[in-house]
């Protein structure tokens, strides 16, 4: 009985959160008159799955969608590699005051993105990095690096023993070996968590893109998703097809790494 009402209560709480996804799904497949009925139609009455051919003639999702990917793909890369290397360095390396400069470092958490976007934004633009192929440059270069990141792979560090670390030594690792030899295959949980994580919020940028690019052909997908209830005779049936089409890899990296960002996120909490 315990169990049952457990599972109950899990079943409720995830019905206002599944929801949303559903109807998208359901939405994208139904006909112009389904979405209009009232009350509205929870259950499409077949695929008309025409809204995903028509959406992509609509708007150039195509090219926003390889734009999307190549934006995230160059964040999630460079955060793993910048995040490794300051959370070594903040674990093992000597260095005076490390809890004032590790202190220093995560306070940057606190600024809120929207009160650097403006200086962000002139600094990019004054080096030109907003028209052209350069419009690649600038949508990833205020994301190399991250504090959250760097905390989780630092805590995930302290994590193993400093035995550890002498056994190398002895054994004549340097730094870069016993990073890339022992501690990052022993933190694939980490790195699956820090990597999901930033695939995400770099996926679903907004604001920046919109701001930043001038060039159509280089407007990420969440532009042009935007851009469907923008036109005049906004169609619910191809905005809910744009819509499903941007969450597909959100959805895939969330169903299959849940369990390592659960792992990741959590690590260092028992010792």
């Amino acid at each position: 009985m315990r169990r049952a009402a457990v599972v109950t209560l899990l079943v409720l709480l995830a019905v206002p959160v599944l929801f949303p996804v559903y109807y998208a799904v359901a939405g994208s497949v139904m006909t112009l008159r389904e979405l209009a009925v009232y009350p509205p139609a929870l259950v499409p009455g077949g695929a008309h799955l025409g809204n995903f051919g028509a959406v992509l003639d609509a708007v150039p999702l195509r090219r926003q969608y390889l734009n999307s990917a190549l934006q995230t793909g160059v964040i999630t890369a460079a955060q793993l590699l910048t995040s490794i290397l300051a959370g070594y360095a903040f674990a093992f390396l000597p260095m005076r005051a490390r809890a004032f400069t590790f202190g220093l470092f995560l306070s940057t958490l606190m600024v809120p993105w929207e009160s650097i976007i403006i200086p962000n934004f002139l600094t990019v633009s004054g080096w030109g990095l907003v028209r052209g192929p350069l419009t690649y440059v600038g949508l990833v270069l205020p994301f190399l690096a991250s504090a959250f990141g760097t905390f989780l792979f630092r805590q995930a560090f302290l994590q193993f023993p400093a035995e550890l670390r002498d056994a190398a030594t002895v054994d004549g690792c340097g730094h870069g070996r016993f990073l890339a030899r022992i501690l990052i295959p022993l933190s694939r949980p980490t790195i699956a968590a820090v990597g999901v994580y930033v695939f995400l919020s770099a996926w679903n940028q907004y604001f920046w893109p919109l701001i930043l690019v001038r060039d159509p052909q280089y407007q990420t997908l969440q532009i042009g998703v935007s851009q469907l209830n923008d036109a005049e005779a906004a169609d619910p049936g191809l905005i809910l097809a744009g819509v499903v089409l941007s969450l597909i890899p959100t959805l895939a990296i969330v169903v299959f790494g849940q369990r390592y960002i659960v792992r990741g996120l959590t690590a260092g909490a028992l010792r």
